[in-house]
């Protein structure tokens, strides 16, 4: 491939964001897990299911495509459904990106009460997660560990439609579930410190139900937000430098919300879906770095050169961003994209990527 030469190393690069200086170029990054391993040959289960296999995936195809290291996770650390004793298959066929949820720990009332903490080490596939962090703590890497949010995770415990019917109509039950999941983000996240160091550890959230394509802003400032205060109280306490958020779906009339409370040490990696404009979250957020945004689905069904040019809008005005900006897709990077598409992302960035 014909590329410009990098100035700095990936590294360099990114650091240089955390100390809101320009890097040479416009970073590239992908929420990638089950397309780096069947990239390298192996199946989206092996994503989830082989530390070792995900973790030379995401080593190799982050070589291929240059990016940089915003994120890399195994993906879904610490989840409510599998973690809580609910019952969690593995992604198959084709299209299936994800782990599939196939009973929920509580599905009545009664459920709730009789619901127990996880063994924080022990739980889901805490130990697969914990595994691949080691990988990137041997090889000089950032340690990310991933979890929703409290009220993404509280809804997978009983489900959506559940939960966000008790929100409106039991808050206790649903505060309760909600309590449960951060005092259990935070007994696995202890667990990460304690191996790895706090000043290694990079804390990474996504809060897909707080989208207001599920609730009203209303309901988000009322029973997420608190939540979300809460959790970086606790971040804070741990000593964890680095964090990002996936603000995941249409949420533009949580914006004002997120960025008047602005819990997060600045600068962090904001990351945002499609539906938001990236000089709108720039003007919300101008503390911290945006990241974002070609829709998931384009880059898996269309063509190279639709890619291409979105990537091209994508990167003006994110450039514009003055806390910074990373190239990205809006959310997990489909395990079906063409090659040739993804490859667009990274051919833009040396296109037009960068800084005078």
């Amino acid at each position: 491939m014909h590329l410009r030469q990098d100035l700095v190393t990936s590294r360099e690069r990114v650091e240089a964001l955390f100390e809101y200086q320009r890097p040479d170029r416009v970073p590239v990054g992908a929420m990638s897990t089950g397309f780096n391993t069947r990239n390298a040959g192996y199946t989206v289960a092996d994503a989830y299911d082989d530390p070792e296999k995900s973790f030379q995936a995401m080593v190799w195809t982050t070589e291929q495509y240059g990016w940089d290291p915003i994120p890399q996770y195994a993906g879904h650390t610490v989840l409510g459904a599998w973690d809580f004793g609910g019952e969690v298959r593995l992604p198959q066929g084709e299209y299936e990106g994800a782990l599939i949820v196939k009973s929920y720990p509580v599905e009545t009332e009664a459920d709730v009460e009789k619901l127990t903490m996880p063994d924080p080490k022990t739980a889901g596939r805490i130990p697969k997660a914990w595994r691949f962090a080691q990988l990137q703590a041997e090889n000089g890497l950032p340690v990310y560990f991933f979890s929703r949010s409290p009220f993404t995770m509280a809804a997978n415990i009983c489900g959506i439609e559940v939960f966000l019917r008790w929100a409106m109509k039991k808050e206790d039950l649903a505060r309760h579930l909600m309590q449960m999941s951060i005092d259990h983000i935070f007994n696995v996240l202890n667990y990460w410190v304690e191996s790895f160091g706090a000043e290694k550890v990079f804390a990474w959230m996504s809060s897909p139900t707080e989208s207001n394509q599920l609730i009203s802003p209303k309901l988000m400032e009322k029973l997420a937000l608190p939540f979300h205060l809460e959790y970086h109280q606790k971040l804070k306490a741990l000593g964890i430098q680095r964090f990002g958020l996936h603000i995941c779906g249409d949420q533009n009339l949580n914006l004002p919300i997120l960025a008047e409370a602005s819990p997060w040490q600045h600068p962090s990696v904001l990351s945002f879906g499609h539906e938001v404009d990236l000089e709108a979250a720039a003007n919300h957020f101008p503390e911290d770095i945006i990241y974002g945004n070609i829709e998931p689905v384009l880059i898996q069904m269309g063509t190279p050169q639709r890619v291409f040019d979105l990537c091209r809008i994508a990167i003006e005005k994110g450039k514009k961003a003055p806390g910074g900006f990373v190239l990205g897709p809006g959310c997990g990077l489909p395990v079906a994209s063409p090659p040739v598409n993804v490859y667009a992302m990274t051919k833009a960035v040396h296109d037009f990527g960068w800084y005078d």
